[in-house]
């Protein structure tokens, strides 16, 4: 029986965000920006129209999750060491001697320990399994989200459609 995969890598597929990541020693980078670029298959068997899943359809999700993350600053909600704290409008964020205070509606808390492409790879693969979920599409077998956030570097997150 054959495989089937389809794969999206339009060049409008791209968001702005600015972030930082921590390491291990606790240092921090920089708050800094990267024009990120997605690329996303999906391998499944075909539906009853005969494709894994309508590229209009996958196209228009994509487009929207990336609005959300565009021109943010993207923060990790579940960092063990980062205190986001809300102060009427604006957001302070804390890190051993650091501290920033950012216009709340710039900024993005998303679900992950800290906001490495890894992450925002995982996080987008994740939000795509919902999305097609919510749409009543069925899942695909396999997922993979590459996310390019400079020439030359690229993370990659695959799932099983079973997670």
């Amino acid at each position: 029986m054959p495989d089937f995969s389809i794969r999206l890598a339009n060049d409008d597929l791209t968001f702005c965000a600015s972030h930082f990541i921590t390491f291990q020693s606790g240092a921090c980078e920089a708050l800094h920006g990267h024009d990120y670029h997605l690329v996303v298959e999906l391998q499944g068997p075909l539906n009853s129209q005969q494709y894994v899943v309508d590229f209009v359809v996958l196209h228009e999700a994509l487009k929207s999750m990336l609005k959300e993350l565009d021109h943010r600053v993207l923060l990790p909600r579940n960092h063990p060491h980062i205190n986001i704290q809300t102060l009427g409008n604006e957001l302070e964020v804390a890190l051993g001697g650091r501290r920033w205070v950012l216009p709340k509606e710039d900024c993005l808390l998303l679900p992950v320990a800290n906001t490495t492409s890894e992450m925002l790879a995982q996080y987008l693969a994740e939000r795509i399994f919902q999305e097609l979920a919510e749409r009543k599409i069925a899942l695909p077998k396999h997922i993979r989200v590459e996310l390019r956030e400079s020439n030359g570097f690229t993370a990659i997150c695959q799932f099983a459609g079973d997670k």
